[in-house]
């Protein structure tokens, strides 16, 4: 274990002398980012590790002092507060990481302190507990007359009964609350600057799910997010088509990629919840997900506004998301939607008027 910390270190420390260089030829590990269901499920040996394998000694040195060039041009990283990586590993558990690209000359787009990437303990890896792997795609039903689709009350009963801090729609609240949320695959016509914009003016909080090629295109965008008070949330690493085929280890890895990108690139350790791509998810993923710290959050409102090139239109789309709220509504949004930017104030101004609140997930009562 004394070893592997030391090992893990000096990887650290290599990595941010690269970034630091700003050698565009060095770039993380990744998976290829499918869009099938035919995908690799595999984790890179480097970034996999149980309790044997960290038993064994490694071949590099571990003594060995970083030069002065290589102090000088590493950014200094605050401490995870409690980094799992200090704990040691519980048996049938499996140690992942996920080395984040550092970029920006190793100072954060935010002007925060960079942080620390960590690991994350994946506990039951093989699934020993034989929780279910039945794959399910998440829909919600179009609500009307102000009452959530009977999917969508469907939809929470079922996680409630999970256990594992999952949300579609929020049924513990007596007041008449709406949670924006937009999922951040890609830029488009620097359409969540004007959506971010409409929020400042309005003074309406929003969650955004990125996924890593979203913070790596736009990291001016994702920083006005922070900084602006807005919940930057986990959309994955590859956007993989299909959740609920992922082993626990291949799962834990997507959403560590984008959790230590944040880390150490914005200084962000706020990273808490979790979409899954296309909606596709099991039992089983939803604890993995749980276990990790995270919440997973689906949604009871949304429409067809995810091509950019095949908008319903501005009136229609006003009409279809006004026409679905519904007290507790997660409503979801796509930032790349050129109807989205343009309704957005008059929605939330609409949804005012007609007596709701608009909070973070955050306000959410988690603990009821």
């Amino acid at each position: 274990m004394k070893h592997t910390k030391r090992l893990l270190t000096l990887m650290i420390l290599l990595t941010l002398l690269l970034g630091a260089c700003a050698n565009t030829e060095d770039t993380p590990i990744r998976f290829p980012e499918p869009i099938s269901s035919e995908f690799s499920t595999e984790i890179p040996d480097n970034e996999l590790s149980t309790e044997s394998q960290e038993s064994q000694p490694s071949t590099e040195s571990q003594d060995s002092e970083p030069s002065t060039e290589t102090q000088e041009s590493t950014p200094e990283l605050t401490p995870s507060p409690t980094p799992e990586t200090q704990q040691p590993i519980p048996a049938d558990s499996t140690l992942v990481s996920h080395l984040p690209n550092v970029v920006n000359a190793g100072s954060t787009f935010t002007g925060l302190s960079a942080l620390e990437p960590k690991d994350f303990v994946v506990t039951d890896p093989a699934n020993a507990r034989n929780l279910s792997t039945e794959k399910f795609s998440h829909a919600y039903g179009a609500a009307k007359d102000g009452a959530p689709h009977q999917i969508s009350v469907d939809n929470q009963k079922r996680f409630d009964k999970y256990g594992t801090g999952a949300l579609a729609w929020d049924n513990r609240t007596e007041e008449k609350v709406l949670y924006l949320t937009f999922d951040c695959g890609y830029e488009y016509e620097n359409l969540t600057s004007v959506i971010l914009d409409t929020l400042k003016e309005k003074n309406a909080p929003a969650a955004f799910f990125c996924t890593l090629d979203y913070l790596e295109a736009a990291p001016d965008i994702t920083a006005r997010m922070i900084n602006e008070g807005h919940i930057v949330a986990n959309h994955s690493t590859t956007h993989p088509s299909d959740s609920s085929l992922l082993t626990r280890e291949k799962l834990a890895w997507e959403l560590l990629g984008v959790d230590n990108y944040l880390r150490v690139n914005f200084g962000y350790d706020q990273c808490r919840y979790f979409r899954f791509p296309t909606g596709t998810y099991s039992e089983n993923a939803l604890e993995l997900v749980y276990s990790l710290g995270y919440k997973s959050i689906f949604w009871s409102l949304a429409h067809a506004d995810w091509d950019p090139n095949n908008q319903p239109g501005v009136e229609k789309s006003f009409q279809t998301v006004t026409n679905r709220l519904h007290p507790g509504a997660v409503i979801l949004l796509h930032a790349t939607s050129p109807d989205n930017a343009a309704i957005l104030g008059r929605l939330i101004d609409h949804a005012r008027a007609e007596g709701y609140e608009f909070r973070s997930l955050d306000d959410y009562p988690w603990d009821v």
